[in-house]
């Protein structure tokens, strides 16, 4: 996908949705409308995402980011805004670009691959739905007369574009479009249609936040995912024990072919349990020479990146250690800290304890130290079974 780029444009207004936030920063569902968009387009695969947005919105908007996808001002009108990002990527060139309303959060993966398949037989691809109801024409009030539906379709985003081709057409167009194909026409490409979806639809009056409400619900709905993590360490030479990311003072080092993070461990693999993905070493096999002495945030990153791809967020997590030695207390909170870094999750849900074994068993006679790890994940979209 490093061949791909996207541009979602969320510079706008949205001055008919109503007083207000500007729409893309409304909350639906618990979190603003962009926020939904950026998030559909990670699930589909898509690492390198260009946003434009409003200088005012600057702020707001860097908390959004995830690695690598980066912010550009938009123009006062659509057309300066996509050309601006695409003279950004001009800089290091993709081959395909997407360009995207940033108040369309609905849009599925599906919508998204097939704009990019159609891009193997055309130089420009876009959604749409054929137009099902009767036209009329109406003036004050009343019908003047009606319009064939033959032939005329719904536009929807994203649009792809083969990438020089579009940065040729846009800096070769003068004045207003109302979208992408419209420029991309003007410069003689052909474009292909390709199947929209109702759900993909715009937000643009105030009832459309209601529906797209339900609909995120919907999705929701009962996709809850749960995973138990376990896993033993033992005491050997060294100094200094690497516990959930952070090296807490010992006399004795915990072994192991990593870093031995025995708490980072148990948590990664509550991930992997609750994707049905097996355990660490599933993905990281011992017997593989790269991995020895690894940082356990290795892992972790995998898991929690895994998750997202196949459509789930992490609702909180919970790591207990259970050893005599070295007290955890005076530690728990940088922990957190450094769990919640790497998962990129917020520390407050994110619970590191610790416990003794009452000197009974091998973590009672300070041999080694065990970890147990519960993750919750629910689906940012329904996962097909």
């Amino acid at each position: 996908m490093d061949q791909i780029a996207a541009i979602i444009v969320a510079a706008g207004r949205g001055t008919r949705a109503g007083e207000g936030l500007p729409k893309q920063w409304r909350s639906v569902g618990g979190r603003p409308v962009l926020d939904w968009t950026l998030r559909a387009f990670r699930r589909a695969g898509l690492t390198r995402l260009v946003i434009v947005i409003h200088p005012d919105d600057r702020a707001q908007a860097e908390a959004l980011l995830a690695p690598g996808e980066i912010l550009v001002a938009g123009g006062a009108e659509r057309v300066a805004s996509v050309r601006a990002a695409l003279e950004v990527l001009a800089a290091t060139p993709p081959a395909r670009v997407l360009i995207h309303d940033g108040a369309r959060p609905l849009v599925s993966a599906t919508v998204i691959a097939d704009v990019l398949a159609a891009l193997a037989d055309a130089p420009a691809a876009a959604p749409a739905l054929p137009v099902v109801d009767a036209l009329w024409h109406g003036a004050q009030g009343q019908v003047t007369g009606t319009a064939a539906r033959d032939g005329l379709y719904r536009a929807q985003t994203p649009q792809a574009f083969d990438f020089a081709a579009i940065l040729r057409a846009h800096r070769a167009h003068s004045g207003p479009a109302a979208d992408d194909v419209e420029i991309a026409r003007a410069a003689g490409l052909t474009v292909a249609i390709t199947a929209g979806c109702e759900d993909n639809f715009k937000l643009t009056y105030p009832a459309d936040f209601a529906r797209a409400e339900r609909r995120l619900t919907e999705r929701h709905a009962m996709d809850i995912r749960l995973g138990n993590g376990y896993d033993v360490h033992r005491f050997g030479a060294g100094e200094g024990c690497w516990l959930c990311g952070v090296l807490v003072p010992h006399p004795r080092a915990l072994q192991g072919h990593s870093d031995a993070d025995v708490g980072m461990h148990a948590l990664t693999d509550a991930i992997y349990g609750a994707l049905a993905e097996g355990d660490i070493g599933r993905h990281f096999p011992p017997s593989d020479p790269q991995w020895k002495g690894a940082a356990s945030a290795i892992f972790l990153r995998h898991a929690v990146d895994l998750a997202a791809k196949k459509g789930y967020r992490i609702a909180n997590c919970d790591v207990t250690l259970v050893c005599e030695l070295p007290k955890i207390g005076p530690h728990a909170q940088a922990m957190q800290a450094r769990l919640s870094e790497i998962m990129t999750l917020a520390p407050d849900r994110i619970s590191v304890k610790a416990t003794t074994s009452e000197r009974l068993g091998f973590t009672g006679r300070e041999e080694g130290i065990a970890a147990l790890a519960t993750a919750c994940l629910i689906a940012d979209e329904k996962v097909p079974t």
